[in-house]
């Protein structure tokens, strides 16, 4: 069992930047892709960056040039950093860990999200 803990949310006015930081623990970390989500109210939730089989990373065409996510598996931390911010970037961010084992499938674990808003 994976436990994922977000923090770095908070509140913030367009154009600025935050970091948010997930810890994983109770697993293999660089066994997992690691990725954050976002869910805005009323909204599906949504993939914002991702990485794919190893250091392939997708990421979603609204946060291209803005938002970059890193790992760092020494630490168990995977990370995002969010420059330029916009209105409509407010929302909840999960942090996300996948894997699929031959015979377990597909493994999948959720933090307890972060919520960040961004406004004047």
């Amino acid at each position: 069992q994976v436990q994922l803990v977000e923090s770095g949310g908070g509140l913030v006015q367009p154009g600025g930047s935050l970091r948010l930081s997930c810890a994983a623990s109770g697993g293999i970390f660089s066994t997992y892709d690691m990725g954050w989500y976002r869910q805005a109210p009323g909204k599906q939730r949504e993939l914002v960056a991702g990485f794919t089989g190893g250091n392939n990373v997708d990421y979603a065409d609204s946060v291209k040039g803005r938002f970059t996510i890193s790992r760092d598996n020494a630490e168990n931390t995977v990370y995002l950093q969010m420059n330029s911010l916009k209105a409509e970037d407010t929302a909840v961010y999960y942090c996300n860990a996948q894997r699929v084992r031959p015979i377990a499938g597909l493994q999948q674990y959720w933090g307890q999200g972060t919520q960040v808003t961004v406004s004047s």
